[in-house]
């Protein structure tokens, strides 16, 4: 989803002298916070509780983005922020377009930490879609894409800066929907990532890294199944999503998205919707046809509300799913939560 460029041009002027000669030094040999561990950044609090789930105690993880009442498409970052990213030995982003402020951060404190970029693992990366991911593949990454290969980014293409990151690579890519967090199975493969990029930083902690590493596909392994129950009982039934946020995990569990595309386009580039996309998609709710709605709780619009109000009308449930972890939770306990309540509503 793409909404509002980043408008860091004020504050990276006006902090720059600030933070001149903090930018970081991969391998965590000092530790950006003084204690010696590894300094991992991630963009939103979903990423940053991926790698808690990998290496516990052994680093420390800072996530820019960490509470459901901010919207990463319109994140802007802070001095704060740029100190932070200054002494990262490894950054997680989404990419895709999604979290941009990160590229802009990294651009402005020169950062030569490393970069996984989460967009990359997912099935419909360009480059990707001819590659076998299914669950016999056993998840190796190095011959998916020369993107992803070794997670090495300073060969992407000519944009790529001295420290290796692909900057114009990371704007919002027509048709591709950049919220891969919702597909647990493209999580796993990041997950891989992490830890093999954490144990090259931190050779010493090679154990708990993997120890995280193997409960955390566990538990992706219990969400996959729960995912194929939910298919197995509702195999094609139709629902309404008013941003495409949720679709990696529908289309998991069987389900058939039925909007019309010229709806979900408008909403999430915050356009208006065309009076006849309206009309049709209010002509899809009054059917009966559809099972359930999905809208994201942490934005809309008059559309949003218009069709909401319609599906409620005709005694179709609406479900709320968020873009930001919510306080409490995991990553593997929110995702078991959407996908019972995704089963709750169908069984209705």
């Amino acid at each position: 989803m793409t909404r509002t460029p980043l408008a860091l041009v004020g504050l990276l002027g006006a902090s720059a002298l600030v933070l001149a000669g903090c930018s970081s030094t991969p391998g965590g040999a000092t530790g950006g916070n003084g204690d010696g561990k590894i300094q991992v950044v991630a963009s939103t609090s979903v990423y940053g509780n991926i790698v808690e789930a990998i290496a516990g105690d052994a680093v420390d993880v800072t996530s820019i983005v960490a509470s459901t009442s901010q919207d990463p498409h319109s994140y802007e970052a802070s001095a704060a922020d740029q100190l932070t990213v200054s002494k990262a030995d490894l950054i997680i982003e989404n990419g895709g377009g999604y979290d941009s402020f990160v590229d802009g951060l990294i651009e402005a404190t020169g950062s030569s930490a490393h970069v996984i970029t989460a967009a990359e693992f997912s099935h419909d990366w360009p480059g990707n879609e001819d590659h076998d991911h299914t669950e016999g593949d056993g998840h190796d990454h190095a011959d998916e894409t020369d993107a992803a290969d070794d997670h090495d980014h300073g060969d992407e293409t000519d944009a790529a800066d001295d420290h290796g990151h692909d900057h114009e690579g990371h704007n919002h890519i027509e048709g591709f929907n950049e919220h891969v967090w919702y597909d647990p199975h493209t999580m796993e493969h990041l997950a891989e990532a992490i830890a093999e990029e954490l144990t090259e930083l931190a050779p010493a902690d090679a154990d708990t890294f993997q120890k995280g590493l193997s409960t955390f596909v566990a538990g992706i392994g219990e969400l996959e199944t729960s995912l194929a129950d939910v298919a197995a009982a509702h195999e094609g039934d139709k629902i309404f999503v008013t941003e495409p946020v949720p679709l990696y995990l529908t289309a998991a569990a069987g389900l058939t998205n039925v909007t019309p595309e010229a709806f979900s386009e408008a909403v999430e580039e915050g356009q208006d919707v065309p009076p006849a996309t309206l009309l049709e998609a209010d002509k899809l709710l009054k059917a009966g046809d559809v099972r359930a709605v999905i809208a994201n709780a942490q934005t809309g619009g008059a559309e949003t509300t218009q069709v909401i109000d319609t599906a409620k009308a005709a005694a179709i449930p609406v479900i709320e799913f968020t873009e930001i972890l919510p306080e409490g939770k995991t990553y593997l306990t929110w995702m078991a939560d959407n996908i019972a309540t995704l089963a709750a509503t169908l069984n209705r």
